[in-house]
């Protein structure tokens, strides 16, 4: 081993690690990866967002805002959703019931630094969870959002909504999102 190889850490040395730590990461193949602040716009589409669904969820469902970490068992991905809703029986990875395994809404705010990422691979971590019904994906530097829904024979139908009077149904949470409340008081940087 050289000088400079980095150690890989395991799943447990992970979390026992993020448990007492004061900012989070990801991990995915023994590696952590810091996760970088939120800026003004980012943090307020989440606050509305959260908003939104607490008031609009008819559904046995619960939400859980950033600081609840998913893990995807088929990929290795540890990670921290801007927000994430999950139906039914929770399914937790251990008695410390801060990771969950069963989202049916995963919902990401997106920046310059993680749009790619969020659009892509960590998409297709998120794909391949059984639970997981919706994926949207809401800009914070205009109005768009972008929902990836499941179909029945698995595929994922995208639609898209970018005009401030347009509303996006989660059916997997059985509510609406009208753009013009989720972008309240928002200011584009």
């Amino acid at each position: 081993m050289s000088a400079d190889a980095k150690p890989f850490l395991t799943e447990e040395q992970y979390l026992e690690i993020e448990r007492n730590a004061e900012t989070k990461s990801e991990f995915l193949n023994g590696e952590m990866f810091a996760m970088s602040g939120a800026q003004r716009a980012h943090n307020a589409l989440v606050w509305n967002a959260i908003g939104l669904l607490f008031q609009r969820l008819k559904t046995p469902c619960q939400g859980f805002p950033s600081d609840m970490r998913v893990h995807i068992p088929a990929t290795g991905l540890y990670t921290y959703p801007d927000l994430v809703v999950a139906c039914g029986e929770l399914t937790f990875r251990d008695k410390h019931v801060d990771t969950l395994l069963n989202p049916t809404l995963i919902i990401e705010v997106l920046s310059r630094s993680t749009e790619a990422y969020d659009r892509g691979r960590k998409f297709e971590h998120y794909r391949t969870i059984p639970s997981l019904k919706e994926y949207l994906l809401i800009a914070s530097d205009r109005v768009r959002v972008d929902l990836h829904a499941r179909q029945p024979d698995d595929r994922w139908l995208q639609t898209s909504a970018g005009a401030i009077d347009d509303s996006i149904a989660l059916t997997s949470v059985s509510c609406e999102l009208p753009l013009q409340e989720l972008y309240r008081m928002i200011e584009f940087e």
